[in-house]
């Protein structure tokens, strides 16, 4: 029994004096839900076909044809992980919730049963995730108003990146020591940027360099994107730097930016005093670009290829420590005359390689304004992480860490995906919520089940919450098909 100190006025005197205030817990009501936020994710399943489309793709997992399907599975891990848990364990938790398992688009299985089927899955079965995907799109689409779908289709940009999940134990499939010393294996991923959607994603080991399957990546993000896209684009920062992937992206016709690294003789390219026109950027306090003489060695030489350079002025008491990596964008001869007090301020350069179009000087800013919005994936690869559960990867086995990685990316996806057709990311999706903001705002709220003439009520608490707004809109929109 707990006591809390309370304040009561004597009916005598009328002054206040200090009484216990006795709070028993009751008995546990059976209504209850931590989670009332689902439906909404179950709505979401009957309007876009989540499960069907999964299961498309994914094909069959178990030779007997019983118990929980791929895509079941799948969804099931990405609703646990959108209500906030993190391990396979979170399964059970989320079964004992009786009242919203009702609430659920697929049953919960318990976690011995998901890591055993998570297991079963081969390389061609984590591909047909992403063929369910690219069918989810296409249902998205026909749901979306007219403005927004002719936005989307007339530039599609990729945002290709690779990431670094920690994980602990020897025992772990793959997992090597990056050179941070921090043991990891590593989510390769192509992004759909406008839209918010893993397109393609690729589990590799620890040590495993994202160039040598960049390429596969980028065919099937374009594979995942909707009929009808009219120009693709791509963003790759400078640790894609291979003339390969540029031809790759030429032969598909897509426009590509790349990273270009800052070897001695971009730097030299640079640093020609009075050869180049320097315009200010869009959006940044004393930095300028232009376009200036520089093509690696191995890279096409008739394809209107360009580098554009950016620098930024450095006060001398600003430089970066000697650790930081942003130090080494600035001359070391520059660094060493600061250093001398003999000027006070240094250059910091960045490069970029790009077969866009940069005539003039007002496409120049756009295009240098378009590719620093790469951000757009780290902001994928954050989500992911504090989001749903890719922070970390659970399972000694590699298959069930892959099918673990998808299902938090289908729980960012499934995050656009209903902020997109509901309309509450502004209709531009520039206003989309995180997936953490997301789930305290929607999934994650509590809610007391009832019934009445055939009736489901969601008793929430009072307040604000997307709930009220999202599931309405979500009832009135029809199923595929």
């Amino acid at each position: 029994m707990a006591s809390l100190r309370g304040k009561k006025k004597t009916p005598k005197t009328g002054k206040k004096r200090q009484r216990a205030r006795r709070v028993r817990i009751g008995t546990p009501d059976p209504r209850l839900t931590p989670a009332a936020g689902i439906e909404a994710l179950r709505e979401a399943d009957r309007v876009l076909g989540l499960t069907d489309s999964l299961d498309a793709g994914i094909g069959p997992v178990k030779e007997r044809n019983r118990g929980l399907s791929g895509g079941q599975l799948l969804l099931s891990m990405a609703s646990a992980q959108l209500a906030g848990e993190d391990f396979f364990v979170g399964l059970d938790r989320r079964r004992r919730d009786v009242v919203g398992q009702e609430l659920e688009p697929v049953p919960t299985p318990p976690s011995t049963t998901a890591y055993g089927i998570a297991k079963r899955f081969t390389p061609e079965h984590l591909a047909g995730i992403e063929a369910g995907v690219a069918s989810i799109n296409t249902s998205m689409m026909d749901l979306l108003p007219l403005v927004r779908r002719n936005s989307l289709l007339k530039v599609a940009t990729i945002d290709g990146d690779a990431t670094d999940i920690e994980v602990y134990g020897r025992s772990k499939e793959k997992a090597a020591h990056a050179y941070t010393g921090a043991l990891t294996l590593r989510s390769h991923i192509g992004f759909w940027a406008e839209a918010g959607i893993p397109l393609a994603a690729e589990l590799m080991g620890g040590t495993e360099d994202p160039r040598s399957n960049a390429v596969h990546i980028l065919d099937r993000s374009i594979a995942g994107l909707p009929e009808g896209v009219q120009q693709i684009r791509c963003r790759w920062d400078a640790g894609y730097f291979a003339g390969n992937l540029a031809k790759a992206c030429l032969e598909r016709n897509v426009e590509f930016a790349i990273g270009a690294k800052r070897t001695g003789k971009v730097m030299a390219a640079a640093a020609g005093l009075g050869r180049y026109t320097w315009i200010p950027t869009i959006g940044m306090e004393n930095t300028e670009i232009a376009v200036i003489d520089y093509l690696p060695g191995n890279w096409p030489t008739d394809e209107n290829i360009v580098c554009i350079a950016r620098r930024t002025r450095v006060a001398a008491g600003r430089i970066p420590s000697a650790r930081a990596r942003k130090r080494r964008t600035i001359s070391k001869h520059q660094i060493a005359l600061a250093l001398e007090g003999r000027i006070d301020e240094v250059d910091s350069y960045s490069f970029i390689l790009t077969n866009m179009d940069v005539s003039t000087e007002e496409k120049l800013a756009e295009i240098e304004f378009w590719y620093r919005h790469r951000t757009d994936i780290e902001e994928l690869n954050k989500n992911a992480k504090i989001g749903t559960a890719l922070r970390h990867l659970p399972s000694s086995s590699f298959s069930a860490n892959g099918v673990w990685m998808w299902a938090g990316l289908l729980g960012c996806a499934i995050s656009a995906w209903i902020q997109e057709i509901t309309g509450i990311d502004h209709g531009n999706g520039r206003g989309r919520r995180t997936v953490k903001t997301l789930r305290r705002e929607l999934f994650a709220i509590p809610g007391r089940v009832t019934r009445g003439a055939g009736t489901t009520y969601l008793r929430l608490p009072p307040g604000p919450n997307l709930l009220t707004a999202v599931l309405p809109k979500l009832q009135g929109l029809p199923a595929p098909g």
